[in-house]
């Protein structure tokens, strides 16, 4: 090749406008032995494709990835911590005062009421850091895909 063909095609090839066939011309040229002394700076660039042609992964890979399962066992945990803690803090609150024991049924309902709306928001709360737990899940099999 021509030492002004070579120069503009390297001139096309950075300037990103080259063709397929004009890139294995420079590619050709630069694997002969006869590279004019001032186009020898980008010997190694088309030396760097020859090599990576050669290269071969040798790494196994693994076709299914592991999968964690503390993550489900996360929310049953937090359930029972919630559990525990309700009948903890009903157990406390019956030997203060004497449950089950009202007088009228509307007070019966008010009470019942309360002890629901407590229980339901222990849960929420449980709830809450269970879908923390799934956005860090789903944030970190993003990430690592």
């Amino acid at each position: 090749m021509e030492l002004k063909v070579a120069e503009i095609l390297i001139d096309k090839y950075l300037e990103g406008t080259s063709s397929i066939a004009e890139e294995k011309q420079l590619k050709a040229y630069f694997s002969s032995n006869n590279v004019a002394p001032h186009l020898v700076q980008y010997k190694p660039l088309f030396g760097y494709f020859e090599n990576q042609k050669r290269e071969q992964f040798t790494k196994a890979l693994p076709l299914q990835a592991k999968k964690q399962s503390y993550v489900k066992w996360i929310g049953v945990a937090a359930a029972i911590v919630v559990l525990f803690g309700t009948i903890n803090y009903f157990n406390n609150e019956n030997s203060k005062q004497n449950l089950g024991t009202y007088s009228s049924p509307e007070e019966a309902f008010v009470e019942t009421q309360k002890a629901l709306e407590m229980l339901s928001e222990e849960v929420n709360q449980g709830v809450e850091g269970v879908a923390i737990l799934k956005e860090y899940e789903k944030t970190k099999k993003t990430i690592f895909k």
